[in-house]
């Protein structure tokens, strides 16, 4: 049974990929506007789900030195990530400065996904609720994630229809990440409690280096605020769904 929900989240998270469709109906100015509070809205429920949800469940399961250890650790595989295989979260849609060959994109972003799947799994293994709330806080970031994806794919050449492909296939990754996880847990005891520090520092990384500076960068004060009351909005639902989400 905990198989089939890590299988079904990480289906939904890589057909999150897919969104690029909606560039073809939404014009651009107000794709920008939603993509803003969205990039707001998801460093706070990342921000909410690494403290409020991760961090107490792995501390009242393995050692605070161990839990902080693997959040730093954490921290350091996705600076990795983002610093040597060139990939950003870019939230600029065809504006972004691309710094890497699209090929060399899709690899970053499969790897990613593949992060994305063993820590869905990893969360699953010890609550269905730690795995919802994971999931939920994986699938907001993935949406401003994968336009940026779509964005440096179709500006390196490849039409829009061949960025959706490619760009699925990469999220693909996923699935294989979740099958790692789920398999890998069986072997090694306690795997699962070891990856929740990692993910709680992907989630803190990922906020902090990716998002919250995307929205310092806004200049216009009521697009600022709305992003900011989205940013507490993010927060106050993971504050909220470790209340009144007994899974």
């Amino acid at each position: 049974m905990v198989l089939f929900w890590i299988l079904a989240s990480t289906t939904v998270v890589s057909l999150i990929s897919l969104i690029g469709i909606l560039t073809l109906a939404i014009k651009e100015n107000l794709l920008q506007k939603i993509l803003f509070c969205l990039v707001g809205f998801s460093a706070g429920a990342l921000l909410g789900g690494a403290f409020l949800h991760i961090l107490p469940e792995a501390l009242a399961r393995i050692s605070s030195t161990t839990v902080f250890s693997l959040l730093i650790l954490g921290i350091i595989v996705f600076f990795m990530l983002e610093r040597y295989l060139h990939w950003r979260h870019c939230h600029e849609g065809n504006a972004c400065k691309i710094h890497a060959f699209s090929y060399l994109s899709l690899f970053g972003g499969g790897l990613h996904n593949f992060f994305d799947g063993a820590m869905i799994a990893a969360a699953f293994l010890v609550s269905l609720r730690l795995g919802a709330v994971t999931t939920f806080a994986i699938i907001l970031h993935e949406i401003p994630h994968e336009l940026g994806g779509f964005a440096v794919l179709v500006h390196g050449g490849f039409s829009r229809k061949k960025a959706l492909f490619f760009n699925f296939l990469s999220a693909l990754t996923a699935i294989l990440g979740a099958l790692f996880g789920y398999f890998l847990n069986s072997c090694i005891q306690g795997f699962s409690d070891l990856i929740l520090s990692f993910t709680a520092g992907g989630f803190i990384y990922i906020a902090t280096s990716d998002l919250i500076p995307e929205l310092h960068k806004e200049n216009d004060l009521k697009r600022a605020t709305a992003a900011f009351f989205a940013f507490l909005s993010g927060i106050l639902v993971m504050a909220l769904s470790k209340r009144f989400l007994p899974l």
